[in-house]
């Protein structure tokens, strides 16, 4: 076909196609590169970031007397970082039959109803063995040492033994740095095992619970709703329970299949009882109610003075004067609540209506005093004989 009648069907110029026709290459625009202008404040960036690897790019901009686009200039303090930024590499971690289990809170993108009406974000504490990777968790009512404590050791009863670390991020209910929070050390010491707090950046020591906790959001959470906690945490179990039957690819097998290996590497249960759980002794005001956390609970007002020990787990708050039950209540997991048990508020009305009805003083024959004694104390009686 002619040049001329290509040129003419495309609508373009002769030389244009006489060009095209001669090329190796569809044509391209092309010109000479030029200096950004980035490049005039790239020394001093680079000096800041070398004292400073963090500093943010706004910052720098302003210590360099950029004035202009901010998109731009982060652009290049993107590309700069990395070469000042300290080298922390992550070993690969094996982890051995029973020798440890990774702790973490993970909190639902969902709030759970409450007894008040109210809906709030609550954390759920997951244990997952290291080794073959089985899980167990359920919802608490607070990030507070009483409530962990009292999760954790419902949790290792389900695993059936004790791993022989337990493996914490700076939660601070557990404790922070090389120090655990109070009652901690006592309930390791209980179970015989070691508490592992984990120095800041170091995500790889626990990331098997983490990674799990992403799967939840992804897996578990999608297209459901709750009632209560009571209802997320019967099906997050039911859940868990399938779950836990699933290959992982990393080990090559189900979670259950590799429990028992685990559960053989570990230490017994302890055999004597654990008291955990909240534990308060006050003495009982007019007022008979107890807080416990944010919540107000009745109390028998017969034992009002009186000194009163309150104690407290996930699901029941109860009040003993003298080792008798005087108050008995589910726990609210609502906050700043009432908890009022009507029998309680009839027996402070009876009370009340005993110390307020008018009391009558019984006068015997030995109060009875004669009239003449104050004549005789004051001398009358005298007078008169003498009259």
């Amino acid at each position: 076909m002619p040049k001329a009648r290509i040129a003419e069907r495309l609508g373009i110029s002769r030389t244009t196609v006489l060009k095209a026709v001669r090329s190796d290459s569809p044509p391209r625009y092309e010109r000479t590169p030029t200096p950004s202008s980035f490049v005039t404040f790239e020394p001093r960036v680079r000096a800041l970031l070398k004292e400073t690897p963090d500093m943010p790019a706004t910052v720098l901009a302003e210590r360099v007397g950029w004035e202009g686009s901010i998109t731009w200039f982060r652009a290049g303090v993107k590309r700069l970082r990395p070469e000042f930024r300290p080298i922390d590499p992550a070993d690969r971690l094996t982890w051995d039959p029973g020798d440890a289990a990774q702790c973490d809170l993970w909190f639902p993108p969902k709030k759970i109803p409450l007894e008040d009406g109210t809906t709030k974000l609550l954390p759920v504490l997951v244990i997952t063995a290291a080794h073959s990777r089985f899980m167990v968790g359920r919802m608490i009512p607070t990030r507070m040492t009483e409530d962990l404590l009292l999760a954790s050791w419902e949790l290792i009863q389900h695993l059936g033994r004790v791993p022989r670390r337990l493996i914490w991020d700076n939660e601070g209910g557990i404790g922070r740095g090389h120090r655990p929070a109070a009652g901690v050390a006592a309930f390791m010491g209980t179970l015989a095992a070691k508490l592992v707090l984990l120095p800041p950046r170091d995500p790889e020591s626990k990331g098997v619970v983490e990674r799990r906790n992403g799967w939840f959001e992804t897996s578990f959470m999608p297209g459901r709703s709750f009632a209560s906690p009571a209802d997320f945490n019967a099906q997050f179990q039911d859940w868990l329970n399938k779950a836990n039957a699933r290959m992982v690819r990393t080990i090559r097998a189900a979670p259950v299949d590799r429990l028992d290996a685990d559960r053989a590497a570990m230490l017994p249960l302890p055999p004597i009882p654990i008291h955990l759980g909240w534990r308060n002794s006050i003495r009982l005001g007019r007022d008979y109610y107890v807080r416990l956390d944010t919540n107000d609970y009745s109390v028998d007002p017969t034992v009002i003075g009186r000194m009163v020990d309150v104690t407290a787990d996930l699901e029941r708050v109860k009040v003993r004067a003298d080792g008798r039950i005087v108050a008995d209540h589910a726990r609210v997991w609502a906050r700043g609540t009432t908890v009022t048990d009507p029998v309680h508020v009839e027996t402070a009305a009876r009370l009340r209506k005993r110390f307020q009805s008018p009391r009558v003083a019984a006068v015997g024959d030995d109060l009875a005093r004669d009239l003449a004694d104050y004549d005789r104390a004051f001398g009358l009686v005298a007078d008169e004989v003498s009259s």
